[in-house]
């Protein structure tokens, strides 16, 4: 990929980038302020988040780790 199609693709993957580490820090934020999980522990969901950090690791976070208070 030569340097005019990056520029050519760079509005759409800047506000991807964005949105990804956003979600990522809300993430890591509601983990280590919270104590009860559905399933897993603390220490689980902050590898799991972490190593799969683009959008798989947070959805499933909220998706299957989330206790709804």
């Amino acid at each position: 990929m030569n340097t005019e199609q990056l520029m050519e693709y760079l509005p759409f993957i800047i506000p991807l980038i964005i949105v990804q580490f956003a979600l990522l820090g809300y993430t890591l934020h509601h983990i280590l302020t919270h104590e009860n999980y559905k399933r897993g522990t603390r220490t689980i969901w902050l590898i799991v988040t972490i190593v799969l950090m683009e959008f798989v690791g947070p959805i499933l976070y909220f998706v299957f780790g989330k206790e709804d208070a």
